[in-house]
């Protein structure tokens, strides 16, 4: 799909049972790229052929990122990282759970196995701590970041340590929760007033844990008023007995009136929606 940049452009894509998210800023200083997770596909659309995000930067030219986000230490979330670096792209900043070490990251990993993705990103987390390369978030105009997590080891499982990340995009927020889990919800909304206030602000949410009903928080929604107009489900074919959830955001999101040529929607998927993209042009949003 190819969507004119304007004022900055947002592609979800559509990575299987995973995640992978690129935004793209114009900038004075040039134009700063941002990439929210790192996930691939094995069968792109049908053809037979995997799909990786640095193969997408470099078609385009891309060789740098300013910033990385892991929202997750799983695989799914980062499988499309080796690639990334064997094609020479570099990345500045790499933003993860700042209480989880790269060893942690070895640890958790242990039980149910380290795929390369995230065995690659734990080891150069260690180079750059090595180096002392402090991993700070490049300030972008147009963009703000903030990032909410549960501490380790408070938490000792991966999808509770997700980094939930929200990000205002000229006056658009998003909602990237990682993999949470209800019971991580529940801790961040009674212990961090900042999180309630951002939950209540989205405009969209990127379901958690890809749609499964373990990603669900009824507080969140019923309690501290989280309402956004959309929701967005990354996943592939409904593989999950509790991947059934479509219902259940419809009934919590105000819905968008226009969606290729379909409307009012509620709830888009990358399983049947493909990439989804959110073009910023004039202090307004299109949903693509």
């Amino acid at each position: 799909m190819t969507v004119a940049l304007q004022d900055g452009l947002l592609q979800i894509f559509d990575v299987d049972h995973g995640q992978c998210a690129l935004l793209t800023m114009p900038t004075p200083a040039g134009t700063k790229r941002v990439l929210i997770d790192c996930g691939h596909a094995v069968n792109f659309l049908g053809t037979g052929k995997p799909w990786y995000p640095g193969q997408h930067l470099q078609a385009l030219g891309v060789k740098w990122i300013d910033l990385l986000i892991a929202t997750n230490y799983d695989e799914d979330h980062m499988s499309g990282f080796p690639d990334l670096l064997e094609r020479q792209i570099g990345v500045g900043c790499i933003l993860g759970n700042p209480t989880v070490t790269p060893e942690t990251i070895f640890n958790l990993k242990t039980e149910d196995g380290m795929g390369d993705g995230i065995k690659a990103l734990a080891q150069l987390l260690a180079i750059r701590r090595d180096m002392q390369w402090a991993q700070v978030p490049p300030v972008i105009p147009g963009m703000d970041l903030s990032y909410f997590w549960n501490p380790w080891p408070y938490f000792d499982d991966e999808n509770n340590l997700s980094l939930v990340t929200h990000l205002n995009i000229r006056g658009i927020k998003f909602l990237f929760p990682g993999d949470m889990e209800r019971r991580g919800f529940e801790n961040m909304l009674r212990t961090f007033p900042p999180f309630r206030n951002a939950a209540a602000s989205v405009n969209v949410l990127v379901a958690s844990h890809h749609g499964r009903e373990n990603g669900i928080c009824p507080d969140m929604f019923d309690t501290y008023g989280c309402y956004p107009n959309l929701v967005i489900i990354s996943d592939d074919y409904k593989q999950y007995n509790t991947q059934e959830t479509t219902g259940y955001y419809s009934r919590k999101a105000k819905g968008i009136g226009w969606f290729r040529n379909d409307g009012p929607r509620f709830v888009l998927t990358t399983r049947s929606d493909k990439e989804i993209c959110f073009s910023f042009r004039n202090g307004g949003c299109l949903v693509w």
